[in-house]
């Protein structure tokens, strides 16, 4: 089966990127949405560097910037996907309705399947399975209680994991960020032909929030 995979270049989009890969289908075209900031629907701290993912993983990838608002963005989608020749569309959708529903319903309009295999796992296994399999994953955004500013550019493993899942028991924050409490990168995985390299990065932080904002990024 012919795919494209929805890819933000985050932990979620990547692992269900390698989930299809490894179950034998074709990916034929990873996809961005570049979206303005605060989207509902996709990742929006440093989706520019999905440039150099794509490189590293060697597969074509489809871009497209959209403007503010769910129905922009929904229409950017729908017109991106439409000139795919393809079965079915990967997605990195764990808990969100709101995304999934409107992917479903997109892939629907256009006959095309909708495959979401991180869909209502369990947050802390998934998470350590994300990292047995090999994702290199940092964390570049940070907006829930618990979560400082040490937190950003943060790589995880198991510590990491053992700390969010206290947090979560603790200050409620969700172990993978659902919610728009956090965002990450995945600087390498078992799929890539070369590692992302952050040469230049900026925190940049307000109030109980925060970003990094990479500035400068290479492939090694």
């Amino acid at each position: 089966m012919k795919i494209a995979s929805l890819f933000s270049g985050g932990k979620d989009s990547a692992y269900a990127l390698f989930c299809a890969m490894q179950q034998g289908y074709d990916v034929r075209t990873l996809v961005t949405l570049y979206p303005q900031a605060d989207s509902m629907m996709f990742h929006y701290p440093n989706v520019d560097l999905t440039q150099l993912q794509a490189e590293a993983i060697g597969i074509p990838h489809a871009t497209k910037r959209t403007s503010a608002g769910e129905k922009n963005e929904l229409d950017a989608l729908r017109e991106l996907l439409r000139g795919l020749k393809v079965d079915a569309v990967v997605s990195g959708a764990v808990e969100s309705e709101y995304q999934k529903q409107r992917i479903d319903l997109i892939c629907d309009e256009l006959g095309m399947r909708s495959f979401a295999p991180l869909w209502r796992k369990k947050p802390i296994p998934l998470l350590r399975e994300m990292l047995d399999a090999g994702l290199e994953i940092i964390v570049t955004a940070a907006s829930a209680e618990g979560l400082g500013k040490e937190w950003l550019g943060r790589k995880l493993d198991a510590a990491a994991v053992s700390e969010l899942e206290k947090l979560q028991k603790t200050k409620g924050v969700h172990p993978l960020f659902e919610g728009g409490e956090g965002e990450t990168l995945v600087t390498c995985a078992p799929f890539f032909r070369k590692r992302l390299v952050i040469e230049k990065a900026e925190k940049k932080w307000s109030g109980s929030s925060g970003m990094l904002h990479i500035k400068k990024a290479s492939l090694a």
